[in-house]
C-alpha cells in the first residue's frame, strides 16, 4: 500500500490489488476515507468526511494529480515488469 502524500491530516495511497481499476487514489484521515479517481479527478465514493475535507482532498487530488498518476504508472510498471 504505497503512500504518495501526506497533507492536512490526511494519508493518499492505493493498493497493489487495485491494478484491474483506472488509476485512482485514496484518502484516509480525519475519521473518514475516499477513492477519487485521477482521470478526471472526481469521487469514486467516499464516507466519514466533513464537507471542508472533502473539497480539500478534491484540491490536493487535482494540484498532485500528476505525481498521483506517475506514482501508479511506475508502481504497477514495476510490478508487471514493462
Amino acid at each position: 500500500m504505497p503512500t504518495v502524500l501526506r497533507k492536512y491530516g490526511i494519508r493518499f495511497h492505493f493498493y497493489g490489488s487495485d491494478m484491474r481499476e483506472p488509476p485512482h487514489i485514496h484518502a484516509e484521515g480525519q475519521g473518514g476515507k475516499a477513492k477519487i479517481w485521477l482521470e478526471p479527478v472526481r469521487f469514486a465514493e467516499h464516507q466519514g468526511f466533513k464537507a471542508s475535507d472533502l473539497k480539500r482532498i478534491i484540491e490536493v487530488s487535482n494540484e498532485h494529480r500528476d505525481e498521483f498518476l506517475e506514482a501508479w504508472n511506475e508502481f504497477f510498471r514495476d510490478i508487471f515488469g514493462e
